[in-house]
């Protein structure tokens, strides 16, 4: 397998418990969809994933390529293959979108970006996600469109090639043709690495072209149900109701 989650709980520095004995289990190349109501922790556990220190993890563990990975730092785990977009993509002043990603892949890496080949492959990125090429020279999500920030952040998972993505609301305040095309760059992200991912979602438009293989449902911090690709239509369909 490739993450192992085994009976996880965690909360804030404050003491607010938020993720209750939560077990999960994803293997290579796998698509698992979250949901749950607002406030069931789903973002959360993303942020426990990556070692958001604004979250404490009180018991159970977290393991990641057969490496007990708990109380590893954010930088250590993004080394090892783990990548989130987020729903609100800060700004980053000072640093532009193409240096920011050559940076984080050299780190990802541990080798030398070659520039050409770079800069070659960032292009033909851009162009798969309709990205005006400018925006690469633009300080990072300075500016930005709500759009381009999220299409920002697809870029990323394409150009660093994450062996596990957490794709937190990456459609969330997009157009239809937006989250057509964020899909389309998730879809081309798995296809080129044949990574993992972990999509918190309300939206089946950003699961087109993917073949989902669970659905999760999290309600007060602990997962509820699992499904394969039914169960996130039935709750489109029916809501969270019957879990609550």
């Amino acid at each position: 397998m490739l993450l192992d989650i085994q009976h996880l709980n965690a909360g804030l520095e404050d003491g607010k418990q938020i993720l209750d004995d939560l077990n999960l289990t994803i293997n290579p190349g796998e698509t698992h969809v979250l949901m749950g109501p607002n406030g069931a922790g789903k973002s959360s556990l993303g942020n426990t994933l990556l070692g958001n220190p604004v979250y404490k993890i009180t018991g159970g563990k977290i393991i990641f390529k057969d490496t007990n990975i708990t109380d590893e730092s954010t930088d250590k785990r993004a080394k090892m293959g783990m990548f989130m977009s987020f729903q609100a993509p800060l700004e980053v002043p000072g640093i532009s979108l193409e240096t920011f990603i050559r940076s984080a892949l050299q780190q990802r890496t541990g080798e030398r970006v070659k520039l050409f080949q770079f800069q070659k492959e960032l292009k033909a990125c851009m162009e798969l996600l309709n990205m005006n090429p400018g925006y690469a020279k633009r300080d990072l999500n300075v500016g930005f469109s709500g759009g381009e920030r999220k299409k920002s952040e697809i870029l990323q998972l394409l150009m660093l090639k994450p062996d596990f993505a957490i794709l937190d609301e990456t459609d969330s305040g997009l157009d239809v043709d937006a989250v057509h095309v964020v899909s389309k760059g998730i879809e081309e992200y798995q296809k080129r690495t044949g990574g993992s991912l972990l999509i918190i979602t309300h939206n089946a438009k950003i699961l087109e072209g993917l073949n989902v293989d669970k659905t999760h449902i999290l309600v007060k911090g602990h997962i509820a149900k699992t499904g394969g690709g039914e169960l996130f239509k039935e709750i489109n369909t029916r809501g969270f109701e019957g879990y609550l």
